[in-house]
């Protein structure tokens, strides 16, 4: 084992990924990786994480809530290793934050736009960013060209979406529809309306951040729905995979400096 493995953990609202790494930096090989259920997170000390050898340093990210986050610390117990969680504060990494109070802005959204800016830096010179988490909820968030969050948006995802139709109208009920220009029966006119209702999102705030910023900015996608948006967008984005892990491992290059 590498003298300075790190391991990341992104706890969503439905799943737990981790991914152990050599060190905590972005180039750092990963050495394993996998994916669980919320309701199975008991299972890995016994099951994926009882073939690792214990990472030196963690960084994790949860948005679901308290008693997540210690049933994953209590997976942690054999290892000599300090639990540490993400709190969005008032700059990290070169990013600052614009929220009215830094703290309570979503740990994903944060670790996010530290990743997509460091991201879009080593692509090139620094430009305006739109990052896009497409989840069980949908994010969209912006950034100017110094590093300073703007502020963001917070809309349903699309099974979200879907149940509270219908919840709320009689004679619905969830559908396995396609998304098409113009829909001609319920399923796919529900599939539809979700799917161009985050694009529409998404192209709002490009437009903002375009008048606000004066140039083009660019458009970061991820999530674990974020391919269900991809044939749906009509503007260029890049669509990332694990592009929070790309933000703990940035933090973590940072906080774990020796």
């Amino acid at each position: 084992m590498p003298p300075m493995s790190f391991l990341a953990i992104d706890v969503g609202n439905t799943r737990l990924k981790w991914a152990l790494h050599a060190a905590p930096h972005r180039d750092a090989p990963v050495l394993a990786q996998g994916v669980e259920f919320l309701e199975n997170i008991e299972k890995l000390a016994e099951g994926d994480w009882a073939r690792l050898a214990p990472p030196h340093q963690m960084l994790g990210c949860a948005v679901a809530g308290d008693v997540v986050r210690r049933r994953v610390e209590d997976q942690m117990e054999p290892w000599d290793v300090s639990a540490q969680w993400v709190v969005a504060s008032a700059s990290e990494a070169g990013l600052h934050n614009g929220y009215d109070h830094p703290a309570r802005l979503g740990a994903d959204r944060w670790v996010a736009m530290i990743g997509a800016w460091h991201r879009s830096l080593a692509q090139g010179p620094a430009r305006p960013l739109v990052v896009v988490m497409v989840g069980t909820a949908v994010t969209v968030d912006a950034v100017d060209a110094s590093g300073r969050f703007l502020g963001g948006l917070i809309l349903p995802g699309h099974g979200i979406m879907l149940r509270a139709l219908e919840s709320g109208t009689a004679g619905l009920h969830v559908p396995t529809g396609n998304v098409v220009e113009f829909p001609t029966n319920t399923s796919d006119a529900l599939t539809s309306g979700g799917t161009f209702a985050i694009a529409g999102a998404v192209e709002r705030t490009l437009q903002h951040v375009r008048q606000r910023c004066g140039s083009e900015p660019r458009c970061i996608m991820t999530g674990g729905a974020g391919w269900k948006m991809a044939p749906s967008m009509s503007v260029p984005f890049e669509l990332v995979d694990n592009l929070l892990f790309d933000g703990l491992l940035e933090m973590a290059s940072r906080r774990f400096r020796q």
